[in-house]
């Protein structure tokens, strides 16, 4: 994988975590776009009804801009060795949690096939948490020395 395509990943997957951030410091406001109120929002998002309050919104932002960081700092190297790794690997771990429970929601268990959290699972939600994940382990790969390259090579192993 060549670096300019693991750092437009990685770039991609900061720039989509940020801007989900910035949705929630929206509804943070009180606005409930693109529901009608709080309660058809919190059933569209999360398929059960909360509070959007500052308070409830507060820590899936926080993690939403810690991931979004991560990645930034990952991409930009200023991330290195095992936190680094454990850093990035938490981001991924979040997106791969996110994306199979959409597939299970995709399949019908514990939603209702007919509700616009359903939909929206199955057309945004959990190909967006696959995309991304899939760009976090682009963005993640490391870059193997040109000298073990010639090894693999020469012993078939590429």
């Amino acid at each position: 994988m060549n670096e300019r395509t693991r750092r437009r990943a990685g770039i991609t997957v900061a720039a989509v975590l940020a801007g989900d951030a910035l949705v929630h410091v929206y509804w943070m406001t009180g606005a409930t776009w693109p529901a009608r109120d709080p309660a058809a929002l919190s059933l569209a998002v999360l398929n059960f009804e909360v509070p959007f309050t500052p308070r409830g919104l507060l820590a899936p932002f926080t993690l939403l801009v810690t991931g979004s960081a991560v990645m930034l700092a990952h991409v930009g190297g200023r991330l290195p060795g095992r936190i680094g790794r454990a850093a990035v690997g938490a981001v991924a771990a979040g997106l791969l949690a996110r994306g199979s429970v959409g597939v299970v929601w995709a399949l019908g268990i514990g939603a209702s096939t007919g509700s616009a959290f359903y939909r929206l699972n199955l057309c945004a939600y959990t190909p967006a948490c696959w995309a991304l994940f899939a760009a976090v382990v682009i963005t993640s790969e490391q870059r193997v020395p040109v000298r073990f390259r010639r090894v693999a090579n020469r012993r078939g192993m590429s």
